[in-house]
């Protein structure tokens, strides 16, 4: 039995360049890369020295706060750079890879059988714990706190991101050993969303409350979905997991090893011919970017979706997190009289001087460029109409920027992430970066209130 959810605020942009489906294996990398900003908040302790020898799935560092919380090697080979920032903060790690890959075997568990506390010893150990995200706050969850409830979505609504139905093709077994585990986790139930139309893996698994979820972006966000289904109040926890982690964690229970696989979408307008890859965390991303052909030389790599993914180049690495790897124009060239004609070629969701309204099944081809610039908040009551939340996002937005905090408390900062406002962004007039006033307003809370 499913509960349906349907959303009808938001807005779907639709853009040309979705992977088609067809998977190829991506060049091996010759480097990998951990990238340590996609862990926020975290404090690590170095593990291994530079020249150090590591095999596949051996800790690299751990938690200063939580000691058993261990990051490890996606590959066997050399730790041949330690990359350090202001104050010798630790930024990046990189491997070179070895052509024979040697794993650490960490010992398989039988999800039904074992104890709550065994499924996170082996977790913890095994670098799998980083892939549990809690709520509130957006950061790696805490493995002493008890959640209300796990939520995974299977539905994704973000453009150009890759499509869940296809990547998760075949991986019902460790989809199902993680969902076991993960539910001896909570006293509450493990929420799986999937598209209403869909045939998704996650639609015939066991031991998990399936809703279907039906509507525009940002239907398919996690955070959409718990605000729906069951909203975070004070003192409340909740955990979340991608389903492409699940993959990882549900193989590490079955055979004891941490496999970094990964299948990622390659697309973008500036992509020849996108499509899906194999390939590992932390590899290369010019090793399947050229791979499909680029259509122009200035273009924007992004490690991610286009509303929330971050900066990169072609000599970047594919992010600890992402299952998509976007390149579209650079935005660098300016329109004459830009905002004083009517515009065809570009997604608003205004009616001033703009007609994308009139062909919604229309893809485009969009830039970098923000058609603006930055300026104060004007109030116009856009966010609301495709924030599907029952949450202000301006008058949250505005208790962020002046560090207000019974405000941002009372406002449901608890339940969201930065992620809940890439489209408030996409669509802000004044071109606020509405995700890094969330992620500053989180951390803020984080740091007062614990």
């Amino acid at each position: 039995m499913s509960n349906d959810i349907r959303i009808k605020k938001g807005l779907n942009i639709n853009l040309v360049g979705a992977a088609e489906q067809t998977t190829s294996k991506a060049v091996l990398s010759n480097t990998y890369a951990i990238n340590l900003l996609d862990f926020h908040g975290l404090t690590p302790k170095m593990l291994l020295k530079q020249g150090a020898e590591v095999q596949a799935g051996e800790a690299l560092f751990y938690n200063k706060n939580r000691e058993d919380m261990m990051f490890v090697s996606p590959v066997s080979g050399e730790l041949i750079e330690i990359e350090r920032g202001a104050r010798r903060k630790i930024l990046t790690l990189k491997i070179l890879a070895d052509k024979a890959q040697e794993h650490v075997s960490h010992g398989s568990l039988d999800p039904e059988k074992a104890s709550p506390e065994e499924i996170k010893g082996l977790l913890l150990k095994s670098g799998c714990w980083p892939f549990v995200k809690q709520r509130p706050y957006d950061i790696i969850a805490d493995p002493d706190a008890v959640p209300k409830a796990i939520f995974v979505s299977g539905y994704v609504t973000a453009p150009l991101s890759a499509d869940l139905d296809y990547v998760l093709q075949g991986k019902e077994a460790e989809l199902q050993a993680a969902l076991s585990a993960l539910g001896k986790l909570t006293p509450g139930k493990v929420h799986v969303s999937v598209g209403k139309s869909s045939n998704s893996p996650l639609s015939g698994l066991s031991g998990i409350e399936l809703h279907k979820v039906s509507g525009p972006h940002p239907a398919g966000l996690v955070g959409t979905q718990i605000n729906k289904i069951d909203p975070i109040n004070k003192g409340e926890v909740v955990w979340t997991v991608a389903p492409s982690d699940l993959i990882i964690i549900g193989e590490l229970l079955l055979t004891g090893k941490f496999n970094a696989d990964r299948t990622i979408a390659l697309a973008g307008s500036s992509i020849k011919a996108p499509k899906y890859y194999t390939t590992k965390i932390g590899a290369e991303i010019a090793t399947f970017l050229y791979g499909s052909g680029v259509n122009e030389d200035n273009i924007r790599v992004i490690n991610g979706d286009v509303l929330t993914g971050s900066m990169s180049s072609p000599d970047g690495y594919l992010g600890f997190y992402n299952n998509t790897v976007t390149a579209i124009p650079e935005g660098d060239d300016y329109e004459l009289f830009g905002w004083n004609k009517p515009i065809f070629n570009k997604i608003s969701s205004t009616r001033a001087l703009t007609f994308s309204w009139m062909m919604p099944n229309k893809k485009f081809t969009l830039n970098t460029n923000t058609n603006g610039e930055h300026r104060a908040f004007v109030v116009t009551g856009r966010y609301e109409e495709v924030f599907p939340m029952d949450i202000y996002p301006l008058q949250l937005l505005k208790a962020c920027m002046v560090k207000d905090l019974d405000e941002m408390e009372q406002l449901g900062l608890y339940e969201v992430a930065p992620e809940d406002f890439s489209l408030t962004e996409f669509i802000c007039i004044s071109k606020q970066p509405h995700q890094q006033i969330i992620r500053e307003g989180l951390d803020l809370m984080h740091k007062e209130i614990g």
